[in-house]
């Protein structure tokens, strides 16, 4: 679909998808069965973004539990359990994606293992949205190392010039700039609050709301 010299590269979590409740349950679900008292979503949701390994020993090591071997295998099942629970697009965030497909090739990258991924994005409709999928449970490493970035770039032909990145985290943001290509990040998003006040005022692109992300991609695309 569109322009498939073009590409649009969208993060998942706090960008497409407001997943930080079902996200913070399930960590908690982890912590209690190992004898820990529950976290606060908000200090959960600020352990999320560099894949479910990372989430889990942060909100383990908060709890003050030990952290063993099965672990993130334990807590992928609980989350398997809740994908949906309480999961679900931003607003006007579909509508953003419609758009950009009509210009681009348009794709998720995530630090979020490919399946639960793709499960989310089946449940709430927009899988046929995207031209692919890239977890961060594959053989690339994950963001903000620009491989997987760069391998969806020479899949849609394009080059830095003609990529954009968006998200809602330094994370995204350095992945972004590794690759070469355009961040624009979203506040509305949980990962947003990760940047410090003087990172955020020197980002070039932000969007507060669904309605500014539109304007900033057609701005781009012209």
């Amino acid at each position: 679909m569109g322009d498939l010299y073009r590409l649009i590269a969208f993060d998942l979590d706090g960008t497409l998808i407001d997943s930080r409740r079902d996200l913070a349950d399930s960590a908690n679900d982890l912590v209690v069965e190992l004898g820990g008292q529950p976290l606060a979503e908000d200090d959960i949701a600020n352990m999320v973004g560099e894949g479910a390994s990372l989430l889990v020993r942060r909100a383990l090591a908060a709890a003050h539990v030990n952290e063993p071997d099965d672990a993130v295998a334990r807590f992928l099942e609980f989350y398997d359990r809740r994908l949906l629970n309480y999961t679900a697009p931003y607003p006007g965030i579909v509508d953003v994606v419609r758009h950009a497909r009509q210009h681009a090739r348009v794709v998720v990258l995530t630090n979020k293992p490919k399946g639960p991924a793709v499960k989310i994005l089946d449940g709430l409709g927009m899988a046929d949205l995207f031209d692919d999928v890239l977890g961060g449970d594959g053989p690339l490493p994950r963001k903000p190392d620009p491989a997987g970035l760069v391998a969806l770039m020479d899949t849609a032909g394009a080059v830095s010039e003609t990529t954009m990145m968006v998200g809602d985290s330094p994370v995204d943001y350095r992945t972004a700039i590794n690759a070469q290509v355009k961040p624009c990040m979203v506040s509305f998003g949980f990962g947003f609050a990760k940047f410090s006040a003087a990172e955020a005022g020197a980002l070039e692109c932000v969007a507060a709301d669904a309605a500014a992300l539109h304007r900033a991609i057609a701005d781009w695309l012209t």
